[in-house]
């Protein structure tokens, strides 16, 4: 059998506009992906759904769409996307209005039950993330277009190949493979050379969408279409499969994935086969996203320029704590930034930042704490004084929180071209979910000659959020460099080179299939991306600060 050519071309809510069409058009295809949802998409679109009922799903989708069902319809090829957000049904219909209105014959389908916010008081979005079996079920109807709501990103790979190859809930290595597969698609062009360590290895000034050729028994090969920019390489490939994952075994709604099973090999230019994939059994809960809000937060940034910068950044936080105490905001936060050097040629680089953050229940109490004291100061503190930007009123911020519900409780559902609802059965076995044995580490290298350099010379990393923690997977490019890095790189040693992570728990998951260790730190981002609890809030860019903290490497590897 042929395999199934399945291509993404949204990686989250925002993504280039004209890749749609860019896709269809750039070569063969049976299958489109897009993915639009992230934690952070979905408070967004609860908030947007506070204001209209109607709306809750990714409105660009529509346009995007627009200007391309006659392509859709004459390349034969199928789309699938949870842009239907928090209002699936609802993002269908107007998919049906608009191919009657258009006159293109295309069947539109939808799969919903994911929404659990009724049975989570407080929350404003609560919901679980289905497999891809209800796209199959889709699929298997004759739809053209499904849209979904909260998916597992995955599940956008797993259904179409689960209807394609005919494939059962109990056929845990070939799911796992299309897991695998869909993983490496799901952020768009971070599989083809975009936010990637080595990224000056290629021209990645406009990288081409991913797609990927999965055969029937599971196994896969990561490409692009022909001619269009950025590259895939093992590097790439490797960076995406860390990319937000934690340990050995990378659970989902259909199967727990062995990520440690992974085999990764050059099959051509611009072409990484994934094969050897096992699957397990998947847990018996689906995980549950809740997104509330957790409050108001307000901040304003100080430039302190020149000579003195410790003495002005005590002065203005004792000025502002006398007046803060006056009606003191519940968090109050500060981080001094020196960004100055001396005897700086520009004004710019002799001015550090100092940065007050303050949270509340109270929107008065942020307000009050910033707009009023903060600015009062302008005639009254340091010398030079002034900010990046006036504080406000304070604005809303958001937290994300897991929970997790027995499969059986959800109520998973397909709804067909006809309009029919169609129950998706829970899996008939399911494992609880469990850390991987311990795997086994190379030799290490042998003594020699070592110089302090960065460790990104010999190692890739990229990193991500998953809720209120960050992962860090960093790969080794040789067999000799991963006998260094699989000893070298200790959560002692971690913990060193990334100060902050020192008071928080961090667990080590080796990858040796991948010459890779995956970092876990707990608690690093406090509620999550929308409580913006750090200077950079998805920890996007943990793992090039980590790559740039200097060791003592062997020689051998320089």
């Amino acid at each position: 059998m042929n395999p199934l050519r399945i291509g993404n071309f949204s990686g989250f809510y925002g993504d280039r506009f004209d890749a749609l069409r860019e896709m269809l058009t750039g070569g063969e295809l049976d299958v489109l992906t897009g993915d639009y949802l992230a934690e952070l998409t979905m408070l967004i679109l609860a908030r947007d759904r506070l204001k209209d009922p109607g709306a809750g799903y990714a409105r660009t989708f529509l346009r995007q769409l627009e200007g391309a069902l006659g392509l859709v319809q004459e390349r034969g090829v199928r789309i699938v996307t949870n842009a239907g957000g928090l209002n699936p049904a609802g993002l269908a219909a107007h998919l049906g209005e608009l191919v009657d209105r258009l006159g293109i014959p295309l069947r539109v389908a939808h799969v919903e039950g994911d929404d659990l916010t009724a049975g989570h008081p407080g929350a404003l979005a609560a919901h679980a993330y289905l497999g891809g079996f209800g796209i199959a079920a889709c699929l298997r109807a004759g739809a053209d277009i499904v849209v979904t709501g909260r998916v597992t990103d995955a599940a956008l790979a797993t259904g179409p190949a689960a209807a394609h190859f005919g494939w059962g809930p109990g056929e845990f290595d070939k799911l796992a493979g299309a897991v695998v597969a869909g993983h490496v698609l799901e952020c768009g062009t971070q599989a083809t050379g975009g936010n990637y360590a080595f990224f000056q290895e290629g021209d990645v000034r406009r990288p081409g969408f991913p797609l990927a050729e999965i055969h029937a028994d599971g196994s896969s090969v990561i490409t692009k279409h022909p001619g269009t920019g950025g590259f895939v390489d093992i590097g790439t490939v490797t960076a995406q499969l860390l990319y937000e994952t934690g340990g050995a075994r990378y659970a989902g709604p259909d199967v727990t994935a062995r990520l440690d099973s992974v085999r990764l090999r050059q099959d051509g230019p611009d072409r990484v086969r994934i094969e050897g994939v096992k699957g397990e059994a998947p847990p018996p809960t689906l995980k549950v996203g809740l997104n509330r809000l957790g409050g108001f937060r307000n901040e304003v940034v100080f430039v302190l320029t020149g000579l003195g910068i410790d003495a002005k950044a005590d002065l203005v936080k004792e000025q502002l704590a006398a007046e803060m105490a006056k009606s003191p905001p519940a968090e109050v936060r500060w981080e001094l930034v020196r960004t100055d050097r001396p005897d700086a040629g520009t004004e710019e680089t002799a001015s550090a930042l100092l940065r007050l953050v303050v949270r509340d229940p109270d929107q008065k109490v942020v307000g009050r704490a910033l707009s009023g004291a903060a600015i009062e100061l302008a005639l009254a503190s340091y010398p030079g004084f002034h900010v990046l930007a006036p504080p406000g009123k304070g604005d809303p911020y958001g937290i994300f929180e897991d929970a997790y519900v027995p499969q059986g409780e959800v109520p998973h559902t397909a709804v067909l071209p006809d309009g029919r609802p169609v129950r998706v059965p829970p899996p008939p076995e399911t494992r609880p979910l469990a850390e991987a044995p311990p795997a086994g580490l190379p030799a290490p290298l042998e003594h020699g000659a070592t110089r302090r350099a960065p460790l990104g010379l010999v190692a890739g990393a990229r990193s991500g959020d998953k809720g209120g923690n960050a992962n860090v997977g960093v790969w080794a490019r040789t067999d000799e460099a991963w006998r260094w890095l699989a000893h070298e790189l200790t959560v002692d040693r971690f913990r060193e080179l990334i100060p902050e992570s020192r008071e928080l728990p961090v667990t080590r998951h080796p990858l040796p299939g991948l010459r890779a260790l995956n970092f876990v730190v707990t608690g690093i981002l406090g509620a999550g991306v929308a409580s913006r609890h750090r200077f950079d809030p998805q920890a996007k860019a943990l793992g090039e600060w980590l790559r740039s903290r200097h060791l003592d490497i062997p020689e051998a590897l320089l």
